[in-house]
């Protein structure tokens, strides 16, 4: 994909749309298609329109495709295999590389898919150029070394060439502990920040490496010291606490790995462990990285306006609908700060929603997900983003039957599966309507904005 380059930095663009923003996002509780707080409808046919698409739990359980997501997808191109309208496929998975998840669902789905419209959580990492040229120890499992150079990070050291070269560091599994002799360690130079691309298959040894790092300033060869704080930098991907696989109750995700990390070190240190960017849903930095995405698919169909409105298909509450509301609420910030600044300027009249701002909690600089660098244009971000929750993964209206009630609102008491450095905003996680399935889900959109599907 070509690099675009940025307009303004990352947490510039996004601290001012969010310092001096309304909320917009509407607390009221949908429960079925017969509710929901999807926007008006545009004029007939009118090509505005995009798709976000999840994949786990939304499109596939596994390896194994649902049903009703193949129908879907025939329905979604023409005869010469074109799509009607601009799709991306996001996803918090980061264990492959764009090209092969974007084949994996080409089989599947029985449709081509291009690596073009394929986010992986740790896509935007792209845009974290400050640490390229560092020396970073990576986490996760697949090819993350190739993973991390594909990103453009030019100095990878990963947990096996760590455990390698200091063999001592790895001594849960008796079975890998040096046998006769105690084997010198080789030694590296010293590691300037951690990436944590996805859950590792042997969390015992990443957890106990990745302490080691962090409490030797990045030097195994120097004794802990839980003086080295703050710590050298930690950038993490995906933060899903949980995930839907062919079993019938979700597996652990990264986000469960990022628990026990965070747990360790708060225990071993007394201190908190500090990240200095979570990106993956539900971050505001992925949608505005996979918004870029989709106004790419819309050039290529040949679209001559922009895309004004978005559609987040998804399972997970905490992770599909969290940041696809987070990002609308980012959207209508973005949209209310620039008219205070065309009042300002004598560029337009006031709007009378943006006199509100000083009653909205600023977003936090997780949930913005700690960009240094966008792809954006201001000037062209959509004027909002919809969640749509499907009843086909994480989530199950049988074991997580939201409130009857549109205007009752989730009580503090419900448990919060997002990410420590996320607040709960139980505003959040309601979605602007919930269907069955990825298929009835599409087919609302294309009713809502007046387009035949078929």
């Amino acid at each position: 994909m070509q690099r675009i380059s940025p307009v303004r930095s990352g947490w510039q663009l996004l601290k001012s749309c969010c310092e001096g923003a309304a909320k917009q996002v509407n607390t009221s509780t949908p429960t079925s298609r017969n509710y929901s707080r999807l926007p008006p409808p545009p004029p007939q046919g009118h090509k505005s329109f995009g798709l976000l698409f999840d994949i786990d739990g939304v499109l596939v359980r596994g390896r194994t495709p649902i049903p009703e997501a193949k129908q879907c997808f025939r329905n979604l191109v023409d005869g010469k295999g074109r799509y009607k309208v601009p799709v991306v496929f996001v996803t918090n998975a980061g264990n492959c590389m764009r090209q092969t998840k974007a084949e994996h669902l080409s089989h599947l789905l029985d449709v081509e898919v291009s690596p073009d419209q394929v986010m992986l959580s740790h896509s935007p990492l792209r845009m974290f150029t400050q640490f390229h040229k560092k020396r970073v120890l990576v986490s996760g499992q697949g090819p993350v070394e190739e993973v991390a150079h594909n990103l453009g990070f030019q100095d990878v050291v990963t947990i096996d060439m760590l455990r390698e070269a200091y063999p001592l560091l790895d001594v849960v599994d008796h079975n890998r502990r040096p046998k006769d002799s105690i084997p010198p360690s080789k030694g590296l130079r010293p590691i300037d920040a951690v990436i944590l691309f996805g859950e590792p298959i042997r969390w015992e040894t990443n957890l106990q490496l990745i302490v080691d790092i962090l409490l030797t300033n990045g030097n195994p060869d120097n004794s802990w010291s839980s003086m080295q704080y703050p710590h050298i930098p930690v950038l993490a991907c995906n933060m899903d606490l949980l995930w839907m696989a062919e079993a019938k109750n979700p597996r652990f995700g990264h986000g469960m790995f990022l628990v026990c990390l965070e747990s360790l070190y708060k225990k071993v240190t007394g201190y908190d462990l500090k990240y200095e960017a979570l990106i993956g849903k539900p971050s505001v930095v992925t949608y505005n990285y996979a918004e870029l995405l989709v106004r790419q698919q819309a050039e290529r169909l040949g679209w001559t306006t922009p895309v004004k409105r978005l559609y987040a298909i998804g399972d997970n509450p905490m992770a599909d609908i969290y940041g696809a509301n987070l990002y609308n609420r980012y959207l209508q910030a973005s949209r209310h700060t620039k008219a205070q600044m065309q009042a300002k300027s004598g560029g337009g009249g006031a709007d009378p929603l943006a006199e509100t701002v000083d009653d909205v909690p600023k977003m936090t600089s997780a949930e913005l997900g700690g960009a240094s660098s966008t792809y954006g244009a201001e000037e062209n971000l959509p004027e909002g983003c919809s969640s749509i929750l499907v009843c086909t993964g994480v989530y199950s209206r049988d074991q997580q039957e939201l409130p009857s009630d549109p205007t009752q609102t989730v009580t503090e008491q419900r448990i919060f599966h997002g990410h420590r450095d996320f607040r709960f905003d139980p505003s959040l996680t309601q979605p602007s309507v919930i269907v069955q399935d990825v298929k009835e889900a599409v087919e609302l959109v294309f009713e809502q904005e007046g387009w035949p599907l078929q």
